[in-house]
C-alpha cells in the first residue's frame, strides 16, 4: 500500500531534517507539504531548507506557483485552489469528501477521501461512509484519509484503498506498551542516593521508562541531570521524558515532555517539539484527561491513587474506584490514549489498578525508599505483566488521528 505523509499544519525546529529522513528511509512514498494559514515566505523557507533531490517526491497544498519554481513533484487542489495552473504538467491530487466526488474526478492521478474512520484528534469529525459504501465505489486513483493508522491498514486494503494518507499519526513516536507500563519519576527521597544512582538501580531492575522530574532545581541544575541521565537510558534502550521544561527537552534530545495542570499547554509545547516527541499530560479527572486528549496529547498520567509527598498541591485522591469509573468512561467514549497511573502506589495497588484498564504505573518513593530499588523495580515490573494478574490484558493501541 503507497503512503503519503502529510506535514502537521504548523512549523517546528528540525522539521526539514524530519521530512528528510522519512523519505530517505522510505517510510513514505510521497509527502503534502500543508501548512494552512501559513504566509509563502514561512512555505518557502522550509522548501529550501529540504534536499533539493527530494523536491521531485513533495507536493504542495496552496502556493502551487511554488511547485513550478522549485521543481516540486505535485500540487494539491481543493476548494481554495481547485484548478492547476496554466501549463501544469506534473502529478494533481484532490480532496474528496463524498461518494458522489469520486465520480466527479477527471485527470487527477489520485485523491484522498475523508474521513474514512472518526477521528479522535479532531472531536465530531466522523466517517459519513460505511465500509461497504466504500468498497463499491473506490478505485485505484482513491487514497484513504483521516483516522487512518497502521494497524488499520489490513482493513483498508481488504476494502480494496491502494493507498493511504497520514498526519500525526505518521510522525508521532511511537509508545512502547512494554516500556510503557512501569515507569519510574525521579525524586530526591530514599536513603541520601542522587537522582543517577537511582537511575542507574531502576534501570538495573528492568525499568524501562525514566521521567525527570525535580521541581527544586535550576535550569542548569536540571539541564546538567539530563545530560547525566540520557545517555543512561539510551543504553539502555529506555525511553527518557523530562517533567515541565520544553527548552530541556529540545536542547538534551529526550525522548518527551510530560505536563502538568499548570504547565505549559499542551498544544503549545507540541509546536515547539514538532510531532516527533513524545507529549504526556497529567489528569485528575475524566474531563482534564478528555481534555488532553483533544490537545493532542500522547499519553495521560491519571492520579493521584493516594496521598503521596512526592507532590505539592495535590488533586483529590481517586483511589480504586475513581480509576474503574473514568478507565469506564474512557472505553464508552472511545478513548484509546495510553494512561498511566499515579501517586503513591505499593506493589499491592498494581494488580487492581491494571485491571481498571490503565496501561501503566508510574512509582517514585515505592522505589527509592525501599531497601533494595533494583529488587523493588524487578518485583513492579513482574506485577504490570498481564500473565501474573490471571488476566490478558489489551494491547495498546497508537494513537488515532
Amino acid at each position: 500500500m503507497r503512503i503519503i505523509a502529510i506535514t502537521p499544519p504548523y512549523f517546528y525546529a528540525g522539521e526539514a531534517e524530519s521530512i528528510g529522513e522519512a523519505l530517505r528511509q522510505g517510510r513514505c512514498d510521497r509527502l503534502h507539504l500543508r501548512k494552512p494559514g501559513a504566509t509563502e515566505e514561512q512555505v518557502r523557507h522550509l522548501i529550501e531548507e529540504i534536499d533539493s533531490d527530494l523536491y521531485p517526491r513533495i507536493t504542495i497544498h496552496g502556493f502551487h506557483h511554488l511547485a513550478a519554481e522549485y521543481m516540486l513533484g505535485g500540487i494539491h487542489l481543493n476548494s481554495a485552489c481547485p484548478n492547476p495552473p496554466e501549463g501544469w504538467n506534473g502529478l494533481t491530487s484532490r480532496s474528496l469528501h463524498s461518494v458522489e466526488e469520486i465520480k466527479g474526478l477527471t485527470d487527477e492521478d489520485y485523491a484522498f477521501i475523508s474521513p474514512v474512520f472518526d477521528s479522535i484528534s479532531k472531536p465530531g469529525y466522523q466517517t459519513p461512509f460505511s465500509i461497504e459504501e466504500l468498497e463499491e465505489n473506490i478505485t485505484d486513483r482513491v487514497y484513504a484519509l483521516g483516522g487512518v493508522v497502521p494497524e488499520r491498514m489490513p482493513l483498508l486494503e481488504f476494502m480494496g484503498f491502494k493507498g493511504c494518507a497520514m498526519m500525526g499519526a505518521f510522525w508521532r513516536q511511537e509508545i512502547d506498551p512494554d516500556k510503557f507500563k512501569l515507569q519510574f519519576i525521579t525524586n530526591r527521597a530514599g536513603k541520601g542516593k542522587d537522582i543517577p544512582g537511582s537511575v542507574r538501580e531502576v534501570l538495573e531492575g528492568g525499568c524501562r521508562w525514566v521521567q525527570l522530574r525535580c521541581k527544586e532545581a535550576d535550569s542548569d541544575e536540571l539541564a546538567a541531570l539530563a545530560d547525566e541521565l540520557l545517555p543512561l537510558c539510551r543504553q539502555a534502550g529506555a525511553t527518557f521524558i523530562i517533567d515541565d521544561h520544553v527548552d530541556t527537552v529540545r536542547r538534551c534530545g529526550a525522548d518527551g515532555v510530560h505536563l502538568g495542570k499548570n504547565d505549559m499547554p499542551v498544544a503549545e509545547a507540541r509546536r515547539i517539539l514538532g510531532p516527533c516527541k513524545i507529549i504526556g499530560a497529567t489528569a485528575n479527572t475524566f474531563d482534564d484527561l478528555l481534555a488532553a486528549v483533544n490537545a493532542g496529547a500522547d499519553y495521560v498520567g491519571l492520579g493521584p491513587f493516594r496521598f503521596t509527598t512526592t507532590k505539592k498541591n495535590l488533586s483529590p485522591i481517586l483511589g480504586l474506584k475513581g480509576y474503574t469509573e473514568i478507565m469506564r468512561r474512557c472505553r464508552h467514549e472511545h478513548l484509546h490514549t495510553p494512561v498511566v497511573a499515579i501517586g503513591g502506589i505499593e506493589p499491592a495497588d498494581v494488580r487492581p489498578i491494571m485491571l481498571t484498564g490503565v496501561k501503566g504505573v508510574a512509582i517514585s518513593s515505592a522505589i527509592t525508599g525501599s531497601e533494595n530499588p533494583r529488587e523493588t523495580t524487578a518485583l513492579f515490573g513482574r506485577l504490570t505483566t498481564p500473565d501474573t494478574t490471571g488476566h490478558s490484558c489489551p494491547a495498546m493501541p497508537r494513537r488515532e488521528e
